[in-house]
């Protein structure tokens, strides 16, 4: 599997980290980036993720055989409209969005009359670190990328696409947008809500200011997350919101019954409570390690 030409809509971390792939593992005779400032293109050539970078959005696309939407879910639909006219037949567009549902009920359409296909994608890789500058080559290595094909996806280019996944060090899986939306809203939006959660409250002006130089490794470790992109994670919760708002309620009240447990001092529960989390978290890392060792 080799593309002569493949465009990244966007060059910050997931961008920028799958260019460094695609260019090491030689994926692609050509990696051109499209980005919305001149600084931009300038950290592009500095840290060498793609071999050119531009503003013009025609130009990045035009006989790309892959193109990858990198960039935060609001701007996909428009970015998409404006790239379609340009876009070679038979070219494959995908993204890395962390939410499938609303991006693909809005990309998909577009795609209908278009001579290239659009199918979703979502690497599960990242960091709370933004730009090129953060970009690693093995980000994907040993990751999972959920694809997310519908009805009269063709099965060809969804073939092509997993091989290109693969190639950059993914593990692939095939879920239905909502399938994914659902999954997605507990391991990966819901510990970020909680984190943000954290950071507000722990380190509030509100509080005395021993209580920030008191924080440690524990505290920095849990509320890592809370450092990503605002941008991203806005359109993130809003565009899950559907299953994120169900999913931090029934969270809520799992909190809510161990606050009453403590209140009650019923030890069992508390223990019980503690006991489970260390168990089914010491199985999944064991599993974890597995696929990312591997």
């Amino acid at each position: 599997m080799h593309f002569r030409k493949t465009a990244l809509i966007g060059v910050g971390l997931l961008g920028g980290s799958l260019g460094l792939a695609i260019q090491r593992r030689k994926i692609s005779d050509r990696v051109v980036g499209y980005v919305r400032r001149e600084a931009s293109i300038a950290a592009c050539r500095e840290h060498g993720v793609v071999d050119e970078a531009t503003m013009d959005l025609s130009a990045a696309v035009a006989g790309a055989d892959l193109v990858v939407f990198c960039t935060p879910l609001a701007q996909m639909r428009e970015l998409a409209t404006k790239a379609i006219p340009h876009l070679k037949d038979g070219a494959i567009v995908t993204d890395v969005g962390s939410v499938k549902g609303q991006v693909v009920r809005e990309m998909s359409p577009l795609f209908t009359e278009s001579p290239a296909v659009f199918i979703g994608s979502h690497p599960m890789a990242g960091s709370e670190k933004t730009g090129p500058a953060a970009a690693r080559e093995h980000l994907f290595d040993n990751a999972s990328c959920i694809l997310t094909p519908v009805a009269d996806t063709p099965a060809d280019a969804l073939q092509q696409l997993d091989l290109f996944w693969a190639a950059v060090g993914c593990r692939t899986l095939r879920l239905t947008p909502e399938e994914h939306d659902d999954l997605i809203g507990r391991c990966s939006h819901l510990p970020h809500v909680v984190a943000a959660g954290l950071a507000n409250y722990v380190l509030s002006p509100m509080h005395p200011p021993e209580q920030a130089e008191l924080c440690a490794t524990g505290f920095r470790d849990t509320t890592r997350v809370a450092s990503g992109s605002i941008e991203m994670w806005r359109d993130i919760v809003l565009q899950n919101r559907e299953y994120l708002q169900r999913i931090l309620g029934v969270f809520i009240e799992d909190l809510e019954e161990f606050r009453r447990a403590i209140a009650e001092g019923d030890e069992a529960v508390v223990v019980d409570f503690f006991k489970a989390a260390k168990e089914r978290r010491d199985a999944w890392k064991e599993e974890f390690n597995k696929r990312t060792e591997s």
